[in-house]
């Protein structure tokens, strides 16, 4: 027997024998779903889908999601989990808000209301397997959230009557009250006979003769916790009799060292006094705890979820503890910062083996923050991407799956479209998130909206960004530590003039000067006065010069600028995103700049033809006596065609006086970044705009997640494997 497998087999008997525990089990993403899919064929493609609420059949196999926009639910077959595939749409004639699996069929909460004032709606009954509606309950107002008991015997239904948010600003009283309503199930099929309404007017002291029951779930004792989030309460309900067993504010909470301002930076430095929870979503994590989500509507948002005992006692209040892991991931949405934060909404609870999980969902982070409940105070586990707003989820522990529905469709705007999205417990390690921060003085160093990369000409295991224009009033170096995984961000330095952070830039591109300083690339925008120039800084992020582009050069410009700044010997490279007024079609400047001489020239750069939209660039990075230019269009998802990297050798390459007629290099296609972006599970994102080289030649790429604004906030770090194209 050959010697290697002699060593193997005696390694392998020797770990046995000494017990040794098996690799961690972590979610990761495997697949996702467009419910654009489930469209019928004659329907408009571009017509707004939602996936909101999310169920599953009792064999496992068919996910049912309601989708408000399309006025229906939709079919999900997940036989095979990494292979999703369309399974149908069924219209609803009427806006479905909740759905919940009930045996063979699932109860669809249908809103059918003509007015604020005349709220009406009814509890369907669909046959998952013929796909039909068979049966209907008229539930006498507008519904919301729909849950079934463990057992089969209850559905319940939240019958919100919700406010008009235009009227008096939202004020409550609005009538008519909402209330909750019981059914006795028969085999799934609600007995509308045996409706309870079950009043809950007077329970809170916050507009309690207008109650707005918002969501509910069931205990294994048939308790059905419900959450009034307008009114800031949470309400125990028996359901076998329908009566309240007990009910309590939901009360406030302080919050210290958060971001309260929507101002283009990311500071955790303020404070919000007696923010009122206001929670959303709620779910029991055993028969006598239960957990909420605090997203906040009216006057409140804590930011926040908390762990009750069902008396009303507080377990656990996680204050912005779960908000801090989306600052270190990349994932936190200033432009909330003075509404809600992260707006944690969705929730779901499950047991997986001998751990049971808490699923938070953020709605404007786009991520699902896992916490282990089993005992104790929640531990965290670790953060999923998620599409843009994930409203709900559902866990399938007998397939070690989670899978969350993601509400925003961004069709209309060229964006990503609505998904759902699955994850699978399994032995590895997180795949996610790909970069992450440390903290800084005890708190975690927020950033975003990375636009540029550059080597460091001293340690292999460094690197810088930059981000862009999202961060108006924080324009940050930062630096990245490639020698662990996830890759750290362990500082950043804010880009100043007199030292104040400066103004009017927009940030695509950064490399290192040799000296211990930067140059980087400010594209302008004329539409916005921020100028087309490039800006020397020193080792503390100090401007030392600013060079604006020649007039002849901007007299010519859009705002689709400078895109990648990169260093070769004593000349700089600047790429310019799409072409200006005198630049023939298909073809954009690679601009030079000699610092010494303070000359300007350039060369033309032929682009690929956009399928779909525009092919521009996004990145420069010269290396070993060539230029690697990334190349990619505005297209996102399924669309997505063209995120390249060509390789321009310099040799022989003279760029020409601007205003010339400027040659044309020549390029090499050497790696599709495509398949890197769908290795994640999710959708393919629009924007790969940072790549360069570490001093040991290792390639590095990284996407741009806009500021999680109108974007699902995700930010892939990656090594790239260039093989022997290099």
């Amino acid at each position: 027997m050959p010697r290697h497998i002699i060593a193997a087999l005696l390694t392998t008997t020797v770990l046995s024998a000494a017990g040794v525990a098996k690799a961690d089990q972590v979610f990761n993403r495997i697949a996702s779903f467009p419910v654009a899919s489930n469209l019928p064929a004659d329907a408009d493609p571009k017509q707004e889908t939602s996936a909101e609420i999310i169920t599953v059949s009792r064999d496992g196999n068919t996910l049912i999601y309601s989708d408000s926009p399309a006025g229906g639910i939709g079919m999900v077959d997940i036989t095979d989990e990494k292979a999703p595939k369309p399974a149908g749409f069924i219209p609803m004639q009427g806006e479905p808000t909740s759905v919940a699996v009930a045996g063979p069929d699932v109860l669809v909460g249908v809103n059918t209301s003509e007015s604020f004032t005349e709220p009406s709606g009814r509890l369907a009954v669909v046959s998952v397997s013929d796909k039909k509606e068979i049966a209907s309950c008229d539930l006498g107002g507008q519904p919301d959230s729909v849950a079934v008991s463990k057992d089969g015997k209850f559905a319940a239904v939240a019958i919100e009557n919700e406010r008009d948010e235009d009227l008096n600003d939202g004020a409550l009283p609005q009538m008519p009250a909402g209330y909750v309503t019981i059914f006795d199930l028969k085999d799934g099929a609600p007995d509308c006979g045996t409706m309870k309404k079950v009043e809950m007017t007077g329970l809170s002291d916050i507009g309690g003769d207008d109650p707005e029951p918002e969501f509910v779930d069931f205990n294994a004792k048939n308790e059905i916790a419900v959450t009034l989030q307008e009114n800031n309460a949470v309400v125990i309900v028996d359901a076998a009799t329908g009566t309240v067993t007990n009910h309590f504010s939901a009360g406030t909470v302080d919050l210290k060292n958060v971001d309260a301002e929507d101002n283009g930076e990311i500071a955790l430095t303020d404070s919000q006094e007696g923010r009122r929870r206001e929670p959303d979503a709620v779910q029991w994590i055993d028969d006598d705890r239960l957990i909420t989500a605090n997203e906040g509507d009216y006057e409140g948002g804590s930011r926040s979820f908390t762990v009750w005992n069902k008396d009303g006692t507080i377990v656990y209040e996680s204050g912005p503890a779960y908000e801090y892991e989306l600052v270190r991931a990349g994932h936190y949405p200033d432009k909330r910062s003075d509404a809600k934060g992260i707006e944690p909404e969705g929730l779901e609870v499950a047991k997986f083996g001998d751990e049971t999980y808490a699923f938070v969902l953020s709605e404007r982070g786009s991520t699902v923050g896992v916490y282990d409940v089993t005992e104790g105070d929640p531990k965290f586990v670790q953060l999923l991407p998620s599409g843009i707003a994930p409203e709900g989820a559902v866990a399938i522990p007998a397939r070690n799956l989670l899978v969350t529905a993601n509400e925003s469709d961004l069709v209309e705007d060229g964006g990503a479209r609505s998904h759902v999205m699955l994850y699978e417990l399994a032995e590895g390690t997180p795949a996610y998130p790909m970069i992450v921060s440390e903290d800084q003085d005890g708190l975690p160093l927020g950033w975003g909206a990375l636009s540029g990369l550059a080597g460091d000409p001293d340690d292999a295991a460094k690197l810088h960004a930059v981000s862009d224009s999202f961060y108006k009033n924080q324009p940050r170096i930062f630096t990245i530590d490639v020698s662990s995984k996830p890759a750290k961000i362990t500082g950043a330095m804010t880009v100043t003039k007199d030292g104040e952070p400066a103004k009017k830039l927009d940030l695509e591109g950064i490399t290192a000067d040799g000296k211990g300083g930067f140059w980087l690339a400010s594209e302008g925008n004329p539409e916005k006065e921020i100028p087309h120039q490039i800006l020397h800084v020193d080792g503390k992020g100090a401007i030392i010069e600013a060079v604006p582009m020649p007039k002849e050069l901007t007299d010519q410009s859009t705002r689709f600028g400078a895109e990648g700044i990169t260093m070769d010997g004593d000349r700089l490279w600047i790429a310019i995103q799409r072409e200006w007024k005198d630049d023939p079609k298909g073809t954009v400047k690679l601009l030079t700049y000699e610092p010494g001489s303070k000359t300007w020239n350039a060369v033309r750069y032929p682009l690929d033809e956009a399928e779909t939209g525009w092919v521009g660039l996004s990145e420069i990075t010269a290396h070993d006596g060539a230029l690697y230019i990334l190349e990619r269009d505005n297209q996102i998802g399924a669309a997505a065609r063209e995120k390249k990297l060509f390789k321009v050798s310099l040799d022989g390459v003279t760029p020409g006086a601007i205003g010339s007629d400027l040659p044309t290099v020549a390029k090499e296609e050497i790696h599709d970044f495509l398949p890197d972006l769908e290795a994640t599970g999710g959708y393919v994102v629009d924007k790969i705009e940072g790549f360069t080289f570490a001093k040991d030649g290792t390639a590095y790429a990284v996407t741009d997640n806009d500021g999680v604004d109108d974007s699902s906030g995700e930010t892939l770090f990656f090594e790239v494997d260039l093989g022997s194209s290099m």
